[in-house]
């Protein structure tokens, strides 16, 4: 099973890629996958029919006792099968549906097929936190299955409507499994079931669970979903909304029913939910005109009817009911398939414009009536089968005293009148000739897009009469639901109530369908006063504009008032914590030595100089001071690692401040003395009072001995005596994962909000450059005729290439030779600093800074043209390599010891070096190392490179008063740009 998915997921990835050279011949390929699946499922009938399981498993949270936990039994047998299978055919059908011309067509295969893997893991999973990875995933999935036809606002809104309903759902059903896992001691599905939880928890568990799967399988009030999502195409209906997605629900039910069936609120919240939504969605689905409309409604219905029947809790009832399950997957995925035939034949789905289809199609035809009368309960059909064993279930129930019996014996009854009404409607609606209009005019189709569907109603029919052999393969599920009971799936029961039943249900829906303007009259006067899709969308704009105005109320008066709103919260959130608080430390130290104090007055000084300076550059540079003031504390309290890093942080992030302040006036604009001033200062005096109280409970609040006892143990276990470096690459190294992403998603945003004409791949370079591979080739003999006092030309070799694109009167001697001093021996410092931060202070973090300050200082030397010459690489290559180490390191390890991110080591003595202990950790660090010189040179493209070029071309001048003056003092500030400059030399684009 592990094995199925892992291929479901290689195969996904790859289907894009496959389809820019298959076309829709790639559904051809991709369908082989779940075909597979579908033999190998069926290769473990023996197993599950002897009421046996096939299970797999592998640690993945032993902590937490979750796992990749895989078993296969009788209702996992039956999903599984019905997932690969349907999800095969129309996976071939896809290949017919859609033109080669259709947008996105990659990414639509891909997702079907990623959907079907997840609905396998679904139903397979034994583990409930994996299950419900698998749950939310389908969620994300059909939301971009829905969503297909970004162009469309339809599609976008049921995408959107779909996606916040299942997940709202899914994350109410989270906290159910959590309580019903916490109170089992277990996150195993067949020991939740097999040992069930009892109390009060149990049922307010199982009663969120419920909401989980009444959201995701769309019965009431959740169904409003289920028809918007019809703006999908049509293969993403049949498979989703008929055969797969919508089962979730269904399955999830079916699975704890035999546990939980006694539980208290069980039987009344699903009969009365169950029944309401058949009788709605039937009832709804007679207004339609639409033909998928008609069939999204009429699932709704037969969703609440399947739930009915496999929450029902008892024996016979569970084998009526995953007998329907099949039955409804197979013809109403065929339906659904069908009416994509019309709509794509006829130009249409309104049945009010369609006449003469089964004349002009007979083999269509043939395929949607057998499908209908299943759906109908037509002998001698599986959906007839089914029906008989629901109305005999029911009916048994009721003669033994159970109430609930005849409450469902009759909702279902009524609901299935109605159903047999719909029924006939589409098939009259989508093939029948109609009197006074013409035959709706066909396109031509291949023969075999009738392969899916014919293939779903060839099943629907030999399972009927085949009924007694599929009987012992759906009985050891039946058998695990406690409670008396006999009964069998067979085709012929002989005279019995049932089959009375079904005979009235037929001959009240044929009149129905006969009388159908009374009864359309008949609901017309029938206000829609309750509608849930209205409800929905005031809803949702209830809450936008709640949103709105809160947002207004705090905040409306620019940043200082953003600022002040959020720092009040702060103040008022934690200041009440620290009124409650108790765990007050014994003693406060006030400082350790006279050192402390003088650094503390001096970064108090410089914050407070630094809110009052009217200069922008100064208000920076003393908010450094504060910065700089820590790496002196770090220091004297022997923290070289921290204080290093600080040092290196608060210098890139002074630099960036100066980047930014290029395009920005001078002076700090100030028309009006500044508002509520003393306002502020309370609130920023309250802040700094706050935290200093946080901080001082913070030293009282433990009670435990530290973790950090352990941390000198755990780096040399780890190879290591750099504690700090070894808790981020290998003790902590999934914080420092999260924290690497964080990196690269601030990088992609101020890229993307720097560059407004287009983001480039790569920094420019100067003319030719991009051909001079070499080193000898990249130092250029240049004549420069000023360093000749006998007026001759000199030549002289120039290492920083771009220094003649900057007007003289910008460019710095002082600089220039300081760059060429430093900027090597900072690379190699770097690189020390990389690998021998295992066991000194540095790592991939301190070095890739230092790295990352060395490119700054190459730019500031030489403009633009030289950062482009420096690293002629598009900086997100270098990011996606560094995400590539870190990721790759957690994976491998994943796949070699079943734990991502243990860390292994290779030993080796080497004359002169000595011993020698290389980690995968180092990796780890190197990818770290990567993404920081990435993040750098991403900020010189954007900060940098981008402001020049902006200010060079006038693009985005400043907005206020000091527009042009800005505009101008920015151009002569950057890097060749400004009047009297050299011409820019031509660059590579």
């Amino acid at each position: 099973m592990t094995t199925i998915l892992l291929a479901f997921l290689v195969l996904s990835v790859l289907t894009p890629a496959l389809t820019r050279v298959l076309s829709t011949r790639v559904f051809y390929l991709i369908a082989l996958l779940p075909a597979a699946a579908f033999v190998v499922t069926l290769t473990q009938t023996a197993t599950v029919t002897q009421g046996g399981s096939v299970t797999e498993s592998v640690p993945w949270i032993p902590q937490l006792g979750v796992a990749l936990s895989f078993r296969v039994d009788t209702l996992a047998w039956l999903l599984a099968l019905v997932v690969t299978g349907v999800g095969a055919l129309v996976l071939l059908y896809c290949a017919r549906y859609f033109d080669a011309d259709e947008p996105a067509l990659g990414r639509f295969a891909a997702c079907l097929l990623a959907f079907a893997g997840t609905m396998y893991g679904l139903v397979t999973a034994d583990d409930v936190v994996v299950m419900f990875m698998f749950w939310e995933i389908t969620s994300v999935l059909s939301y971009l299955l829905i969503g297909h036809y970004t162009f469309r606002r339809e599609s976008r809104g049921a995408a959107l409507q779909a996606l916040i309903v299942t997940t709202f759902g899914g994350l109410v059903m989270l906290v159910g499994i959590v309580m019903l896992s916490v109170e089992a001691g277990t996150t195993s599905l067949a020991l939740l079931v097999a040992h069930p939880v009892t109390g009060p928890v149990a049922t307010w568990a199982i009663l969120l669970i419920l909401v989980g799967a009444f959201s995701k399988s769309a019965l009431v009030p959740f169904h409003f979903w289920l028809p918007a999502a019809m703006a999908a195409p049509t293969p993403v209906s049949a498979y989703l909304h008929a055969a797969a997605m919508v089962k979730a629900g269904i399955y999830l039910v079916a699975r704890l029913a035999p546990g939980y069936a006694d539980t208290e609120g069980w039987m009344p919240v699903l009969m009365t939910i169950g029944i309401w939504t058949m009788l709605v969605g039937a009832w709804r689905s007679l207004r339609q005109h639409d033909l998928k409309l008609v069939l999204a409604y009429g699932t709704v219905s037969q969703l609440g009817f399947i739930m009915v029947v496999v929450g029902f809790g008892t024996r016979d009832a569970a084998l009526a009911g995953v007998a329907l399950l099949l039955a409804h997957a197979l013809y109403k995925a065929a339906l659904f398939l069908v009416v994509g035939i019309i709509d794509h034949r006829a130009g249409t789905r309104d049945l009010r414009k369609l006449s003469g289809i089964g004349r002009s199609d007979p083999a269509l035809a043939a395929i949607a009536l057998v499908a209908v009368a299943s759906m109908a309960g037509l002998p001698p059909l599986l959906g007839f089968v089914a029906k008989e064993a629901v109305f005999t279930a029911f009916l048994e129930a009721g003669l033994h005293g159970d109430g609930w019996g005849w409450a469902a014996l009759a909702g279902t009854a009524v609901g299935s009148v109605l159903t047999v009404a719909y029924s006939i409607r589409f098939f009259h609606g989508a093939f029948a000739s109609r009197t006074g209009r013409a035959p709706t005019a066909l396109h031509p189709s291949r023969w075999d897009i009738l392969l899916a569907p014919g293939l779903l109603a060839v099943a629907t029919i030999v399972l009927g009469p085949l009924a007694g052999a599929l009987d012992p393969l759906l009985a050891p599920y039946a058998d695990t639901v406690p409670g008396g009971g006999h009964a069998h799936l067979a085709l012929w029961h002989g005279f019995e109530p049932a089959l009375g039943i079904t005979a009235v249900v037929l001959t009240l829906g044929a009149a129905m369908f006969w009388r159908r303007r009374r009864v359309a009259a008949l609901q017309e006067r029938v206000p829609g006063t309750v509608d849930a899709g209205r409800g929905y969308g005031l809803l949702v704009r209830t809450v936008d504009r709640t949103a709105a105005r809160l947002t207004h109320f705090a905040q409306h008066g620019g940043l200082p008032q953003y600022l002040g709103t959020i720092l009040v919260v702060f103040v008022l959130a934690l200041g009440l914590a620290a009124t409650v608080n108790r765990t007050w430390p014994d003693t406060v130290v006030l400082w350790d030595y006279p050192g402390q104090v003088i650094i503390a007055v001096i970064m108090i000084l410089a914050a407070i100089a630094a809110s009052r300076s009217g200069q922008r550059m100064t208000a920076v540079l003393l908010a450094g001071v504060t910065g700089y003031g820590m790496v002196a504390l770090f220091a004297f309290h022997g923290a070289p690692d921290l204080a290093l890093t600080q040092a290196l942080v608060e210098t890139m992030t002074l630099v960036v401040f100066v980047l930014v302040l290029r395009r920005l006036p001078v002076n700090v604009a100030r028309p009006q003395a500044p508002l509520h001033r003393r306002r502020r200062a309370l609130i920023g005096i309250l802040v700094g009072l706050t935290m200093g109280t946080i901080a001082v409970i913070a030293l009282g609040a433990r009670q435990d001995p530290s973790i950090a006892l352990d941390l000198p143990r755990l780096t040399l276990e780890a190879h290591g005596t750099n504690i700090v470096n070894v808790a981020l690459v290998d003790i902590r190294a999934w914080d420092t994962m999260g924290e690497v992403s964080v990196l690269i998603v601030v990088a992609t945003g101020v890229a993307s909000l720097l560059f407004v004409s287009g983001r480039t791949e790569t920094l420019p370079r100067l003319k030719g450059s991009r051909t001079q591979r070499s080193p000898r080739n990249r130092r250029r003999v240049v004549a420069d005729p000023q360093a000749s006092s006998a007026g001759h030309a000199v030549t002289r070799q120039s290492w920083l290439l771009a220094g003649r694109t900057i007007r003289p009167a910008d460019r710095s001697i002082l600089i220039e030779v300081i760059v060429r001093l430093l900027f090597h021996p900072a690379i190699v410092v770097s690189v020390f600093l990389l690998f021998a931060g295992h066991n000194a202070p540095g790592g991939g973090f301190a070095g890739g800074l230092l790295a990352g300050l060395a490119l700054v200082a190459r730019y500031l030397a030489g403009g633009r043209y030289e950062i482009g010459e420096a690293a002629p690489i598009d900086p997100g290559k270098i990011l996606g390599l560094g995400v590539i180490l870190a990721v790759g390191t957690a994976v491998a390890s994943l796949f070699v010891t079943g734990i991502p991110l243990l860390s292994g080591y290779a030993s080796i003595d080497v004359p002169l070096l000595g011993h020698l202990s290389f980690g995968t950790s180092t990796i780890f660090d190197i990818g770290v190392y990567l993404v920081v010189i990435g993040l750098a040179l991403d900020i010189l493209r954007s900060l940098g490179s981008e402001i020049d070029r902006q200010s060079e071309t006038g693009e985005a001048p400043p907005a206020g008063s000091d527009a042009s003056a800005t505009a101008d003092g920015a151009a002569a500030a950057a890097p060749g740009a400004g009047p009297g400059a050299e011409p820019v030399p031509e660059v590579v684009p």
